[in-house]
């Protein structure tokens, strides 16, 4: 059956395409501050008995949908799963986050590692991308809202594979950076095989759209940035399959606190770059031209706020970009758990009402 995609608002602004208003989806828009995210969460016993179950996963992708208009799903999974596959051992402690039972620390561990199998030890994620498609369409091939699949960074996993879960300094990675360069330059180019075999598979899948989180990038120093996080973005990029079953496949990257690099993110190839709340988006839309869509970029604390104010801010993230096409309305990082889901719709409802009249004729 052909299937008719019926919202394609968001796959037109990321080819910069015009559109009638600006779409919005939100960094983890599927997570705890859904009560019934958490009721399936509590189901499933643990967050990795979520993530690694199909039928959890695309209950949990399919809820923020239900609760508001957004204009794409986002695959619910972990950027953390690519090394779980390579066998380090995650695990997600209460009150404490990931963690890894076997680091990265040594030559040997280095000497280890190995592109994973994807189909062998990642079928459960692209299980759930090819459940989620089906969920998204009804029964005479409608579709409701496109599909994004994600993966982290080869430089972002590193973070968590060498310091062995997060970090405030990132002081055992960085040794390693500076000490040994070839070392991290081989859990890198590691990194990015399978980065790219794991996002090539998400679209494979079904995945309409996928994009790199380089959560940590801005954790570096220029000239390392380049070196040791962009070059292997640039990799994964150059790697991906740009086209599936006739159909562009448009990547987005985000890197947190990228900002002084816009200009260089753009030139690796992606269709669009995601900000976050420090960068102006007018100036970022004049440096990257035409080049790429700009993804972003409203502060997450904003939604604590009264509703009135929500809208504001709201649209004075879109005045900034302004009428032109190529903008996806989005946090400038992830939702915290902690925000009240009637903020959210104010929110999603402000973004589609202001920037159709912004982008009205004669506006």
């Amino acid at each position: 059956m052909a299937h008719t995609l019926l919202n394609d608002t968001f796959l037109r602004a990321l080819l910069r395409e015009p559109t009638e208003y600006t779409p919005i989806w939100l960094m983890r828009q599927a997570g705890r501050y859904l009560p019934e995210y958490n009721a399936t969460r509590s189901r499933a016993g643990s967050f990795l008995g979520l993530a690694k179950n199909p039928d959890y996963a695309t209950e949990v992708t399919l809820q923020p949908l239900d609760r508001f208009p957004l204009d794409a799903a986002i695959l619910f999974s972990d950027i953390l799963t690519v090394p779980d596959a390579m066998g380090l051992g995650l695990d997600f402690v209460a009150g404490e986050g990931p963690k890894f039972a076997r680091p990265v620390r040594t030559e040997e561990d280095v000497a280890r590692l190995a592109v994973p199998d994807i189909d062998a030890t990642l079928r459960y994620v692209t299980d759930a991308v090819r459940q989620i498609r089906r969920a998204l369409t009804d029964g005479e091939g409608r579709q409701r809202v496109p599909l994004i699949g994600f993966s982290g960074s080869p430089w972002t996993l590193a973070c968590y594979m060498v310091e062995g879960g997060g970090s405030d300094d990132f002081r055992t990675v960085k040794s390693m950076l500076y000490a040994r360069p070839d070392l991290m330059e081989r859990i890198l180019d590691v990194n990015a095989q399978s980065v790219a075999a794991y996002l090539n598979a998400q679209i494979d899948a079904g995945a309409q759209a996928v994009m790199i989180f380089d959560t940590w990038g801005g954790a570096l120093a220029d000239g390392a940035y380049q070196r040791f996080s962009l070059r292997y973005t640039a990799q994964v990029v150059a790697a991906l399959k740009r086209e599936h079953d006739g159909v562009r496949v448009p990547v987005i990257t985000f890197t947190k606190g990228g900002g002084l690099w816009l200009d260089e993110i753009a030139a690796t190839g992606v269709d669009a770059v995601g900000v976050d709340w420090t960068v102006n988006l007018s100036k970022a839309r004049e440096r990257v031209g035409g080049r790429v869509a700009l993804q972003g970029n409203l502060d997450p604390t904003v939604l604590f706020a009264p509703q009135d104010a929500i809208r504001a801010e709201a649209r004075a993230v879109l005045d900034s970009f302004g009428p032109h096409p190529g903008h996806v309305f989005n946090l400038g990082h992830g939702i915290s758990q902690f925000t009240p889901p009637d903020s959210v719709a104010a929110l999603v409802d402000e973004v589609h009402r202001y920037s159709r009249v912004l982008r009205a004729p004669g506006a």
